[in-house]
C-alpha cells in the first residue's frame, strides 16, 4: 500500500515518467529503437514495473520522446514549402533532414523506417510525402527537377541512404553529405553539378561502413 499523500504521488508520478523519458531520448539516440525497454529503467532509476505503467507499449514511449523532434522536422518541410525556388527549398530541407539523421540513431530509426502505433510518426511521414512531392512537381515545372521522376523514386532513395547514415558517421561525422550530393544531383536537369562535399571514403572506411550497415552491424 503507498501511504504517500496524493500530491505526493502525482509529483513522483510526473518525475517518473520525466526521467524515463529523458533517459529512454539518451537510449535511443544511442542504440536506436530497439533498444532494451530493462536499459532504459535501469538508467533512470526506476523499476521495470513504472516504465510499463507509463507507458505500455514501446510505441507510446517512441511517440513521447520524438513528439518535438518530429515538430521541428515537419517545422523545416514547411519553411522548404515557401522557397521561390523549389530546389533550393528541396536541396535545404533534405540537408536538415538527414543532419537530424546523422546526429540521432533513433531519429534515424524512426524516419526510415515503419513503426505502428506511433501517432506522431505517422503525420510526419505523411508530411514529408507532401513537401517532397509539392516541391518535385514545382521544380518539374520550374525545369530544374528531372520531368520522369516520381516521389515514389525519391522517398525510396531517401530511405536507403538515410539506414547507411549511421554507418557513414562511424568514419566521418560527415561523410553522408557526398553521397547526398550525389543523390540531389540525379534528380537534377542537365544542369552542370557543382563540386561534391567532403572527401571519398577511403577503401578501408568503405568496408567498415558495409560492415556497419549489415545486419549484424556495430553498435
Amino acid at each position: 500500500m503507498d501511504d504517500r499523500p496524493p500530491a505526493r504521488r502525482r509529483r513522483d508520478a510526473l518525475r517518473n515518467r520525466r526521467l524515463l523519458t529523458e533517459t529512454a531520448r539518451e537510449v535511443f539516440a544511442e542504440q536506436g529503437l530497439d533498444a532494451p525497454l530493462d536499459e532504459i529503467a535501469r538508467r533512470a532509476g526506476v523499476g521495470n514495473a513504472t516504465l510499463y505503467r507509463h507507458f505500455p507499449t514501446r510505441a507510446a514511449l517512441v511517440d513521447e520522446v520524438f513528439r518535438d523532434a518530429l515538430k521541428e522536422t515537419t517545422a523545416a518541410g514547411e519553411r522548404a514549402r515557401t522557397a521561390e525556388d523549389a530546389w533550393a527549398g528541396l536541396t535545404r530541407y533534405l540537408r536538415t533532414v538527414f543532419a537530424g539523421l546523422a546526429a540521432d540513431r533513433g531519429t534515424n530509426d524512426l524516419m526510415t523506417t515503419n513503426l505502428e502505433g506511433v501517432t506522431s510518426l505517422t503525420a510526419i511521414h505523411a508530411h514529408n510525402r507532401e513537401t517532397i512531392d509539392m516541391l518535385l512537381r514545382r521544380g518539374q515545372e520550374q525545369g530544374t527537377v528531372r520531368p520522369d521522376l516520381t516521389t515514389e523514386d525519391v522517398l525510396l532513395t531517401l530511405a536507403a541512404l538515410g539506414r547507411a547514415v549511421p554507418a557513414l558517421t562511424t568514419v566521418a561525422p560527415d561523410a553522408w553529405l557526398r553521397p547526398l550530393a550525389l543523390l540531389l544531383d540525379g534528380l537534377r536537369t542537365g544542369a552542370a553539378a557543382p563540386p561534391l562535399p567532403t572527401p571519398a571514403l577511403t577503401p578501408g572506411q568503405l568496408g567498415e561502413v558495409l560492415l556497419n550497415l549489415g545486419p549484424h552491424g556495430r553498435r
